[in-house]
């Protein structure tokens, strides 16, 4: 079963070791999780396996990502933040 089959599980996975991702991620999954196409919840998914500091450094703006899939859906995800 994938994270996108449970919420629950999705939920807990976006637990991070960083407060500054709870707050992006948590947010996220509650508001725009079911708005999200089936190609959008596997990047996220996969995004979740990322390091957190490697997450934190896209996330702040300190790194650029080079994966184009992951560089949108930082950018999807901070795009709901501010509004």
């Amino acid at each position: 079963m994938t994270l996108a089959n449970n919420k629950a599980r999705l939920r807990w996975a976006c637990r991070r070791g960083m407060l500054e991702l709870d707050v992006l991620f948590m947010p996220f999954v509650d508001e725009a999780w079911d708005h999200l196409n089936d190609e959008q919840k596997q990047v996220f998914e996969r995004l979740l396996e990322c390091d957190d500091p490697e997450l934190f450094a896209w996330f702040m703006g300190h790194e650029e990502c080079k994966d184009e899939q992951f560089k949108a859906m930082v950018q999807l995800i901070l795009n709901r933040v501010k509004v």
